[in-house]
C-alpha cells in the first residue's frame, strides 16, 4: 500500500468519525437541561426578571430556607402569591414546580421531599406583593 491509499484511507476514516459524531450530537438534542424550551420568552422579560431580583434586594425581602429530612420550608416576610421552581440541573424530567399562596401567619411555603433525590437543585421564587414582583433564585443541596 503506497502513501496515497494510505491518506485516502485516512481521510475516509476521519470523515466517518467527523459524521458519526455529528449524528450522535443530533440523536441527543433534547436531553439538554441546561437549555430552556422557551429560550426567547425569558430573552424578552429579562429586564423584568433583573428589576424583581433588585426588588428582593432592596426591600430585604429574600426568604429563610430550612432543609430538612422530609421537608423543604421557605417562609417569607409577608404573605403572597407565589410560584416556585426546583429545577434538577443533571435531569430536567426532576424538576417541579409549586403556585399557590403562602401558609399561615408565618407566611411558609412548604414542599414535601418524598420522591426527590439529594443533590444539587437551582430554587426559582417568584412572588408578587403590593403590586412588586419579587424573584429569588439560589442553588440548594438537598
Amino acid at each position: 500500500m503506497n502513501w496515497g491509499t494510505k491518506l485516502a484511507v485516512g481521510m475516509t476514516l476521519f470523515i466517518v468519525f467527523i459524521v458519526g459524531m455529528a449524528f450522535y450530537m443530533f440523536s441527543k438534542q433534547g436531553d439538554d437541561a441546561l437549555v430552556e424550551d422557551n429560550y426567547y420568552e425569558h430573552g424578552v422579560n429579562y429586564n423584568g426578571d433583573v428589576q424583581a431580583r433588585q426588588n428582593v434586594l432592596n426591600d430585604k425581602v429574600a426568604p429563610t430556607i430550612q432543609i430538612s429530612a422530609s421537608q423543604l420550608i421557605l417562609q417569607l416576610k409577608d404573605s403572597a402569591s407565589y410560584q416556585l421552581k426546583l429545577l434538577r440541573p443533571s435531569a430536567a424530567k426532576e424538576d417541579r414546580s409549586q403556585k399557590g399562596s403562602t401558609l399561615g401567619d408565618a407566611h411558609l411555603i412548604v414542599v414535601e421531599r418524598e420522591n426527590m433525590p439529594d443533590g444539587l437543585w437551582q430554587l426559582e421564587l417568584r412572588w408578587r406583593h403590593h403590586n412588586r414582583d419579587y424573584l429569588y433564585q439560589k442553588e440548594i443541596r438537598l
